[in-house]
């Protein structure tokens, strides 16, 4: 694998691995992939921190990428964006990744195989990543969250339609009660309730029409959040939750308080680079080469 340092300074191939990469087929499945935003701060020597931004059911990855360029250049962090295929359990199965497992996919261990590349590629700091989802991706940092706290700085939980609690009665992926049987893990609620978490919802994002119109009963997507407010809580954990007024299901519409908690977190744990904002260039205005 090259190595982005390895390249000269005026070899295409730098052009190629800054600012927006092509997708790479990830590591352990090549049927998933993956891009990244490489902010303009990057040098061979630096060691980025890390946001893992996952999208939600329409897979709307080119939208959530951009979305972070501006927090990526201010901070200098590398944004990788995974992207999970449909399909993989029936030509109209669009929701395998949300639960972690499915059709004998790992997808929290894709991801992490995805970070040890971006580690290698980009000399990045994938220890521990910041992490965000909306709706389905929300999902899947709520679970990625309860399973491997020990490589998150943070998690920003957005409108999911369904949660996992800290409930040792309940099986995933409503609770965690089988989870060491299930992927070889027992979640430590301790440890969980040590990372920093937000949760963040429209105030018009109800989504019970979506579950009428599709036969089935449920909760609503700010109740959803509030059972998982209430699990992570009763653990100690800092959890915060942030209804955005007059916003209906939307990841553009409720990022603002995101990219807010992110920053803050960031600093708090210490890993935010100094970046020279004299020499930023308006990068999200400025495509690759």
């Amino acid at each position: 694998m090259i190595r982005v340092a390895d390249l000269p300074a005026t070899h295409p191939g730098r052009r190629l691995l800054t600012k927006r990469s092509p997708f790479f087929v990830a590591p352990r499945d090549p049927r998933c992939s993956y891009s990244v935003y490489v902010p303009t701060s990057w040098t061979p020597d630096s060691e980025l921190p890390v946001l893992v931004a996952v999208h939600g059911t329409g897979r709307s990855v080119g939208e959530l990428r951009e979305g972070f360029i501006p927090f990526a250049e201010e901070h200098g962090v590398i944004v990788v964006v995974p992207l999970f295929p449909v399909g993989l359990n029936g030509p109209d199965d669009v929701d395998n990744y949300k639960t972690i497992d499915s059709g004998g996919v790992r997808f929290d261990l894709v991801v992490l195989d995805i970070l040890e590349e971006v580690r290698h590629r980009w000399h990045a700091r994938t220890d521990r990543v910041l992490l965000c989802g909306h709706s389905g991706g929300g999902q899947f940092a709520n679970r990625f969250l309860f399973l491997h706290p020990d490589r998150v700085i943070a998690v920003a939980v957005g409108a999911p339609g369904s949660v996992t609690v800290l409930d040792e009665a309940l099986d995933w992926p409503e609770g965690i009660a089988d989870t060491e049987r299930r992927f070889g893990i027992p979640v430590d609620p301790a440890a969980v309730a040590r990372i920093p978490v937000l949760l963040v919802v429209g105030s018009e994002d109800d989504g019970r029409a979506d579950l009428a119109a599709m036969g089935r009963a449920g909760r609503s997507r700010p109740e959803e959040l509030s059972r998982l407010r209430e699990s992570l809580a009763q653990h100690g954990s800092p959890v915060r939750m942030v209804v955005v007024p007059g916003v209906g299901h939307s990841a553009p519409g409720t990022r603002a308080p995101v990219v807010e908690f992110l920053t803050t977190q960031l600093a708090e744990a210490g890993v935010a680079p100094s970046v020279d904002q004299e020499s930023l260039v308006s990068a999200s205005e400025m495509p690759n080469a």
